[in-house]
């Protein structure tokens, strides 16, 4: 079976260890990428034109930005054992993080921006959460940076699945920006990066992605 575009694996142990862009994906706005460092390594950044969320999935570090300095980012092992630490910078900002753990992970998305909002840490207290759907399709979302989080383009949310549960359900689109004939949002164009962490070695993850005209219909298994 060929290997499906829609499914890319990690192809490092350590530094940049994944990277997804426009180009590879076929659309317009959204980049990503995880990283992981060891205690003292340091990973500099210039946004550019972009903002950036970054996720510590685990792991401490610390962060010096032209838009402020934060000490003792992130307390949880991983992604299983805690609530997250996020950072949001704006466009035309520099950073520079350290490791201050052998076991830093990071998850990073980017946009292309022309809006200037403030950087910010986000902390562990911050981030509401929310038991969605029912019986095995039960999950809970983490909102790092929910929908009107103070940003221009990007969402990003953890989604913590029980083993043999559905997420995502029912089955749902967002590929149109449609509203009603009262203003009210039906459905956003969203670009969308699922990034999956699995607890066990052996555990993996279905996935299907389909279109309603058939054109693509491929169900994938992420391990």
């Amino acid at each position: 079976m060929a290997a499906s575009e829609l499914l890319r694996h990690p192809s490092s142990p350590s530094g940049e260890t994944i990277r997804v862009t426009p180009r590879q994906a076929g659309w317009e706005h959204l980049h990503f990428a995880a990283r992981r460092m060891k205690d003292g390594e340091t990973w500099e950044l210039q946004t550019g034109e972009h903002e950036y969320g970054i996720v510590v999935l685990g792991g401490l570090c610390t962060a010096r930005s032209s838009g402020g300095s934060w000490d003792s980012i992130g307390h949880r092992r991983d992604v299983f054992h805690g609530m997250p630490y996020a950072l949001y910078l704006p466009r035309h900002s520099e950073l520079e993080l350290q490791a201050r753990s052998d076991n830093l992970h990071l998850a990073y998305a980017w946009c292309r921006a022309d809006q200037d909002h403030p950087a910010r840490l986000i902390r562990p207290e911050e981030v509401p959460v929310e038991i969605r759907g029912g019986g095995n399709a039960t999950r809970q979302i983490n909102g790092i940076m929910p929908p009107g989080f103070a940003c221009q383009r990007l969402v990003c949310v953890e989604v913590y699945t029980p083993s043999g549960n559905w997420s995502s359900y029912p089955p749902h689109k967002h590929d149109q920006h449609r509203v009603s004939e009262t203003g009210e949002l039906l459905e956003a164009d969203l670009e969308e990066v699922y990034f999956y962490q699995l607890d066990r070695p052996e555990g993996y993850a279905i996935q299907r992605v389909y279109t309603a005209d058939g054109r693509l219909d491929q169900t994938l298994l992420a391990r």
